[in-house]
């Protein structure tokens, strides 16, 4: 089909990347993307974000109290067994930090996170969307009907406030997941709350109505079980109101299967703007290309044909899971979808640290990061980036679809702006590695990979063993922080350090001690060593109480680099907050060994506030209302379905073996193609579709999403508890390669 004259003016006048391409440019067979049903708005031919605002501390004011969505239980203080932290905040801007239960960053300062019930932290998280071309945020909004009410009323006044003073837009983001009287109450909500905010020159409109959006009608799964009447009558109900509706929408909307329950096309066709959900359906950049052939493109001709607006969702990738390939992976899937001619992108997320899949400022290095705890960094392939560097990204890819920038497949954002800083991180993240032997697949290089649950172990019953990196070149090393999985049983291992600077001849940097391994400290242990300049660190295990064997989950090399800047002071008191301790318990410990005056070296302790558990930790966890943790004067959570326990496809990798088995466990963690089952999914599948994504095995594209903001997700289980309440998340793993699917931010998988 050739370019018409309404797609040209239309192109131009909404100023997106049709109008700097040609259309062969835009959709396969040189056919042109029909216009957009709609003329340029707050919306359309604008890059939307997802904003979460959904974090709170101690001690910040908001009424919902504790450490809401920062802890699996919101009332004991963020910790690696009490998280559901996949990925550290850049700190440095923000005037507040609350100090949590984690081990102090790799620079040695105290593990703090932000409030985002603080003014200060959302106007400085609007203040990067304006610097860097966000033009709309949607605010995400649960059921308010329940004890996080006031919370996000409260929020949704911040937000309104920080938008008007830094330029922004936005528009309220209704999630139904788990809220079941939805049909009335959203109605109550918007009428008596809600529609209040549309009078602020800041609320987004769209064809000079007001922007409203309901994210989980027709999702296949127990989260969302509306039938098509109440979900039709709750459009319309918009509509009659004058808003303009966008509907967020299951992948496989169009076609009905997978993820999207069949006979929800009246529904779906009855939105203004369609924006089908995408993350966790893909970690691969074939991944993302297969999409766009076989599945946004003819989303956009049916949208076209039905005269509805087209919105795809946009993700920068799984931080956690190594998806990001330092900026490739977003600026593949905006290319993608703004070469397909796509009205408008929405962006998840801005602030979605539960997830790893936020473009706010992120850690940079390992120097920024809780010290062995398996929480990558920006830099976490071996390419610095800097904290705001996903912001530029977007900012390059809003230019690109508004015509400013000519569409190229070519990632024109560079990692960072002029030099990189000296490395101040983890030396050993990704470096070449060997060991005098290894068990089977328990590679050396498993102790540099980032990833907790896998491990290097030696040949068994024979010690001394030892394992080495190679760090590149040469640096000033003066410390290690040494773990095992957090969920193996303690353990004492007789340790010692050597450097090298040619990989040849050695010298010791820590006469053999022994090094302490206990669950209740996140099984780390730091190894203090008088700065010595080495290329080669050599860890040699000469004993094991737990096993006949040496055994590194992570193994971290830090250099000596300039005076750190002391630890952020609380305003108004001039220190340091300390970190909360548990009612009830004493504050955990953390092993630190120091050389003596000897050269032999002691082990010392420093507190952490961390609680004693052998539990691991429960990454992908997040307690909904319903399942939150018992507190005094509550009701208790309701009982706990029973479902299989997962199983692992062929070349999964192994779970940590536990003391005084002979065999290792069966693996319920995996780095294969086919993503994880997900919290929320009953086992239950969809028909299958024929064809699928590079990699993707006919499970994973039949299984229903799991995106619940209720906050409920999949994790391994934790001995003596019961499995997790299915409450589903919106990100389910459908169709798509990739390791495996995580929750979206808002509790959408």
């Amino acid at each position: 089909m050739g370019l018409s004259r309404r797609t040209l003016i239309g192109s131009v006048a909404a100023g997106t990347a049709l109008a700097a391409v040609s259309p062969r440019d835009l959709m396969p067979g040189g056919s042109a993307s029909a216009a957009a049903a709609s003329p340029p708005g707050d919306v359309v031919g604008k890059i939307t974000v997802g904003y979460q605002g959904w974090f709170s501390c101690p001690g910040d004011g908001a009424p919902i109290g504790g450490w809401w969505h920062w802890s699996r239980d919101r009332f004991q203080p963020p910790s690696p067994a009490n998280t559901t932290i996949v990925s550290w905040p850049d700190m440095r801007e923000y005037t507040h930090g609350y100090t949590t239960a984690y081990p102090a960053l790799g620079n040695g300062q105290p593990a703090q996170l932000f409030s985002s019930y603080d003014q200060q932290t959302v106007d400085t998280h609007f203040r990067w969307m304006r610097d860097h071309g966000c033009d709309t945020a949607a605010l995400q909004r649960f059921n308010p009907f329940g004890d996080e009410g006031p919370t996000r009323d409260a929020m949704t006044v911040k937000v309104r406030d920080a938008a008007e003073r830094h330029g922004r837009k936005f528009y309220v983001m209704y999630d139904v997941t788990g809220w079941t009287s939805m049909q009335s109450q959203i109605k109550e909500d918007w009428t008596n709350r809600m529609s209040a905010h549309t009078a602020s020159p800041a609320y987004a409109r769209q064809n000079g109505r007001p922007v409203v959006c309901i994210w989980g009608f027709g999702f296949n799964d127990d989260g969302r079980p509306f039938a098509p009447a109440p979900c039709l009558d709750v459009v319309q109900w918009f509509k009659a109101r004058g808003c303009y509706v966008i509907g967020g929408v299951p992948t496989y909307w169009r076609q009905g299967i997978n993820d999207s329950r069949p006979g929800f096309s009246e529904v779906y066709h009855a939105f203004n703007m369609i924006s089908p959900w995408m993350v966790g359906r893909t970690g691969t950049l074939e991944g993302l290309d297969w999409f766009h052939t076989n599945v946004n493109t003819p989303d956009l001709a049916d949208c076209a044909a039905h005269g509805i607006d087209y919105q795809p969702c946009v993700m920068p990738g799984d931080l956690s899971a190594g998806h990001r390939r330092h900026g490739d992976f977003y600026w593949r899937h905006l290319y993608n979808m703004i070469r397909l001619g796509s009205q408008g992108l929405y962006v998840s997320m801005f602030d979605e640290y539960n997830e790893g899949n936020q473009i706010a400022k992120t850690t940079e290095t390992q120097a920024t990061t809780p010290a062995g705890v398996g929480i990558r960094s920006l830099d976490e392939d071996g390419t610095f980036c800097s904290a705001d560097y996903y912001l530029r990204i977007t900012a390059d890819g809003g230019r690109m679809l508004k015509g400013q920038l000519a569409l190229t497949p070519v990632r024109p954002t560079p990692p960072v702006v002029g030099t990189p800083p000296p490395p101040g991180g983890n030396l050993a993240a990704g470096r070449p590695t060997s060991a005098s032997s290894q068990n089977g697949a328990f590679t050396a290089g498993n102790a540099v990979d980032g990833d907790r649950f896998s491990y290097w172990e030696s040949t068994n019953g024979v010690l001394p063993q030892w394992w080495q990196v190679d760090l590149g070149t040469a640096h000033p090393v003066s410390r290690l922080v040494l773990a095992l999985p957090n969920g193996w049983e303690a353990r004492t291992q007789t340790v010692s350090v050597q450097g090298s600077a040619d990989g040849t001849t050695f010298t010791t940097l820590a006469a053999p001690t022994g090094v302490r391994f206990d669950p209740a400290t996140g099984n780390t242990a730091t190894v203090t060593v008088p700065t010595t300049t080495a290329r080669y660190v050599r860890v040699t295990v000469t004993g094991n109480t737990g096993w006949p064997s040496a055994q590194l989950a992570q193994v971290e090399v830090y250099a000596t680099t300039s005076t750190p800047p002391p630890p952020p002071t609380w305003p108004g008191v001039g220190r340091p907050r300390r970190a909360a301790t548990p009612r009830g318990t004493s504050a955990g410990t953390s092993s630190t060994v120091t050389p003596t005056a000897t050269g032999r070296a002691s082990v010392a302790r420093s507190r952490s506030g961390c609680r004693s558990t052998s539990a691991p930790p429960r990454r992908s966890a997040g307690w909904c209302s319903v399942c939150r943790p018992r507190r005094p004067g509550r009701r208790g959570p309701r009982p706990w379905p029973s479902r299989p326990a997962p199983t692992a496809p062929p070349g999964a990798r192994s779970s940590p073996r536990p003391v005084g088995s002979s065999t290792p466990p069966p693996a319920t963690r995996w780095a294969s193609p086919s993503p994880r089952p997900r919290r929320g999914t009953s086992g239950s599948r969809s028909p299958a579709t024929p064809g699928g994504p590079p990699g993707s095995s006919p499970d994973s594209r039949c299984t229903p999403p799991d995106r619940s903001r209720a906050r409920c997700r999949w994790s391994r289980a934790r001995p003596g508890a019961p499995p997790a309440h299915p409450v589903v998340s919106r990100a389910g793993p459908v169709g798509a390669p990739g390791r495996r699917a995580r929750r979206r931010g808002g509790g959408r998988w």
